[in-house]
C-alpha cells in the first residue's frame, strides 16, 4: 500500500470535492447553522437540569420550578427541529452534489476513445457511476456534517463540564486521550480496509455483469460449474474484505464503551463522595455530569463510525476522479463543420495498430468516388472492420491521412463528421426501449411519420407492424425479443432515417433466415442508392453490384477492381476466395 493510500485523510481530494458544493453554498452554510443549533440546544439541557435540581428540588422550592421545565421542553423542541432540518438538507446537498458529479462523469465517458472501453471492465465503470456515487453522497449526508456536529457537541460539552466543576471534569478528561488515540488508530486501519472492500466490490460487479451478459455462451459450453467456482472465490474475497472492517469495529467500539462506563463510574464515585462528605460538588452537578458523559463519549464513537462512512466516500471519490482525470479522448480540435458531403473518400498510406508495434493496417491507400459503392472482402482479421472504425475516428491513425471531399477528417469537428456517416454493424446493439426510440435514438427532430415512411421505402414497414404495438414494441435489453435478422433490419432503418452522406455496412447474414435475408438485401439496395457506400461484403449479390471491390489480406490491399476483372486474374486472391466461398452461393 502506498504512503498516500495509508493517509487518514486526503485534504487535496476533499478540497476538489468541495468545489462541487459551490453552487449550493447557501444550503451548505444553512446546514452548518442547524448543526451548531443541534449542539448548543443539546448541551444546555443538562445545565438547565442542574439549576432545577440545585435551586429548586434540593431546596424543596416549587416557585419557578415550572419555568425550568418549560425551558427544557423548549430546548428539546429546538434540538429536534434542528436535527430534522440538518438531516434533510445534508442529504439533499449530498444527492445534489452527486447528481452533478455523475452527469460530469457520464459526459466524460461518452467522449472516451473506443480503445479505453476495449481495455476497461464494464462492471468497474458501472460501479464508478452508480455504487461509488452513493458513497460520495454519504460524505455529506452521514459523514462530513455528522462529524462536525459530533466534534462541536463534544467541545461544547467539555466547556460546559469545566465551567460547572473542574475537578469532576479532570476525571472525564483523563480517559478521553486514550479514546482519541484509539480512534486515530482505528481510522487509519479502516481506510486501508475500505480500499480493499471497494476493489473487491468492483471485481464482483465486473464478474457478475460479464457472466450475466454472456450467460448463453456459458450454458452452451456447460461452463456453469467452472464459473460458479470462480464466483465463489471472488465472493469469498469480498466477504473477507468486509469482515476485516467488522473486526476493526468489534475491537474499537467495546473499548470505547468500556472507557465510557469506567469514566461514568469514577464520576459517580468521586462526585457522590463530594456531595455527601464536603459538598464540593452539588447534586445537580453530579446529575448533569451523568447526563453529559454519554453526550461526550457517544459522539466520539459516532465520529469513528461516521469516519468510516467518510473514508468509504473519499475512497469512492478518489476512484471517480481518476476516471474524470483519464485523458482518453479523440482530439477534437478540428474547426471545419461538415454539413453535406459529396462523398469522395481517400485513404493515403494509412498505418494503424490497436496495440503498439502490432500493425493492423500496413499502409493502405484507396479512393472512393462520390456515389460509388465499394465492397471490401478478405479473411477474418484482414483489417476490414478497422477501416470503419477509422473513418468515424473511433481511433486515430499512427501515420497517413484519411480525407473526405479532399478535407482531412482530423480538421473536422467529430460531431459533424459522424453526423454525415451512418454505420450498420454486424453486431447490432438495441437498447431496452421501443423500436421507434431505437431507430430515432430519441432524436426529437425525427418524427414517427418520417420513420414509418422510411420503413416503407426500404420495405420493412409490414414487418414492424406485425409486432405487438408496432413501432412502440419494447425489444427489451439488447433487443432479445427480436431475431438477429430483425435486429439487422432495425439497424438499417436507424441508418436510413439519418439521411447520411456516407453509408458504411457490415452486412453479415450468416445467422438470419431466408425471409430476413431478402429484406436485408432489398434494404441494402435501397439505402446505398445514390450515396457513397463502403460495404464489408459477405454476400455475392452485394459484391457483384459494387462499383469496386477492395481485397484485403493481413492489413494490406492485395487487389482492386470489379467482380469481372478480378475473376480474370490467374491465381488471384479474389478468384481463389470466390471459388472457395462464393461459388456455392452462385450455383445455389
Amino acid at each position: 500500500m502506498s504512503k498516500k493510500g495509508a493517509d487518514v485523510f486526503d485534504i487535496k481530494l476533499f478540497k476538489r470535492l468541495l468545489k462541487f458544493v459551490k453552487p449550493y453554498k447557501l444550503v451548505f452554510f444553512g446546514t452548518l447553522i442547524f448543526v451548531i443549533g443541534l449542539s448548543v440546544f443539546g448541551v444546555f439541557r443538562p445545565k438547565v437540569l442542574q439549576l432545577a435540581i440545585d435551586t429548586k428540588i434540593a431546596l424543596q422550592e416549587y416557585d419557578g420550578f415550572l419555568f425550568y421545565i418549560i425551558i427544557m421542553i423548549a430546548l428539546l423542541v429546538l434540538e429536534v427541529i434542528s436535527q430534522l432540518l440538518f438531516i434533510y438538507y445534508a442529504s439533499w446537498l449530498g444527492q445534489s452534489v452527486v447528481k452533478d458529479i455523475r452527469v460530469k462523469l457520464f459526459k466524460h465517458m461518452l467522449s472516451f476513445k473506443m480503445k479505453y472501453f476495449d481495455n476497461s471492465s464494464v462492471g468497474v465503470l458501472i460501479t464508478r457511476a452508480v455504487t461509488d456515487m452513493e458513497r460520495i453522497a454519504d460524505i455529506f449526508g452521514e459523514g462530513l456534517f455528522m462529524i462536525f456536529s459530533d466534534v462541536l457537541k463534544m467541545l461544547a460539552v467539555a466547556i460546559m463540564m469545566f465551567s460547572m466543576n473542574w475537578k469532576l471534569s479532570l476525571i472525564v478528561f483523563t480517559t478521553l486521550p486514550i479514546v482519541l488515540f484509539a480512534t486515530k488508530i482505528f481510522q487509519k486501519y479502516m481506510k486501508l480496509a475500505f480500499q480493499d472492500v471497494r476493489t473487491e466490490v468492483s471485481n464482483l460487479n465486473s464478474f457478475v455483469q460479464e457472466r450475466v451478459t454472456g450467460m448463453k455462451i456459458l450454458q452452451l459450453f456447460t461452463r456453469e460449474d467452472t464459473e460458479y467456482k470462480k464466483f465463489m472465490a471472488i465472493n469469498e474475497r469480498h466477504k473477507k474484505g468486509w469482515l476485516k472492517t467488522v473486526w476493526y469495529n468489534s475491537i474499537f467500539f467495546p473499548i470505547a464503551e468500556f472507557l465510557s462506563s469506567i469514566t461514568l463510574g469514577l464520576v459517580v464515585w468521586y462526585g457522590g463522595l463530594n456531595v455527601i462528605m464536603d459538598s464540593t460538588a452539588s447534586l445537580g452537578e453530579l446529575t448533569a455530569f451523568i447526563m453529559m458523559i454519554p453526550m461526550l463519549f457517544r459522539p466520539l464513537n459516532q465520529i469513528a463510525n461516521k469516519f468510516n462512512t467518510l473514508q468509504m466516500g473519499m475512497v469512492a471519490a478518489d476512484r471517480v476522479f481518476k476516471v474524470l482525470d483519464t485523458t482518453s479522448q479523440i482530439d477534437d480540435s478540428g474547426n471545419v463543420v461538415a454539413t453535406q458531403f459529396k462523398g469522395d473518400i481517400t485513404f493515403k498510406d494509412v498505418h494503424f495498430s490497436y496495440i503498439e508495434n502490432e500493425e493492423v493496417l500496413k499502409g493502405i491507400s484507396f479512393n472512393v468516388e462520390a456515389g460509388q459503392t465499394i465492397a471490401i472482402v478478405g479473411a477474418t482479421g484482414a483489417g476490414k472492420s478497422t477501416i470503419i472504425n477509422l473513418l468515424n475516428r473511433f481511433y486515430d491513425i499512427q501515420k497517413g491521412e484519411i480525407c473526405v471531399d479532399s478535407v482531412n477528417i482530423k480538421s473536422m469537428t467529430l460531431q459533424s463528421l459522424r453526423a454525415q456517416i451512418a454505420v450498420v454493424l454486424q453486431d447490432v446493439f438495441l437498447f431496452a426501449d421501443t423500436i421507434l426510440n431505437n431507430i430515432t435514438l430519441n432524436n426529437d427532430t425525427v418524427t414517427e411519420t418520417e420513420v414509418q415512411q422510411a420503413a416503407k421505402d426500404i420495405g420493412i414497414h409490414d414487418f414492424i407492424m406485425s409486432l405487438p404495438n408496432g413501432y412502440h414494441y419494447n425489444v427489451k435489453e439488447r433487443g432479445v425479443m427480436l431475431s438477429s435478422g430483425q435486429r439487422q433490419l432495425i439497424s438499417f432503418l436507424r441508418a436510413y432515417v439519418t439521411n447520411p452522406s456516407i453509408l458504411v455496412l457490415d452486412e453479415a447474414t450468416s445467422s438470419v433466415d431466408s425471409y430476413s435475408e431478402q429484406l436485408i438485401q432489398d434494404a441494402t439496395d435501397k439505402i446505398t442508392k445514390g450515396r457513397t457506400s463502403i460495404v464489408i461484403a459477405h454476400r455475392l449479390a452485394t459484391i457483384k453490384k459494387a462499383d469496386k471491390i477492395i481485397v484485403m489480406d493481413a492489413g494490406k490491399i492485395v487487389e482492386e477492381g470489379t467482380h469481372k476483372t478480378l475473376l480474370k486474374k490467374e491465381n488471384g486472391y479474389y478468384k481463389n476466395l470466390y471459388e472457395v466461398q462464393f461459388m456455392k452461393e452462385e450455383l445455389a
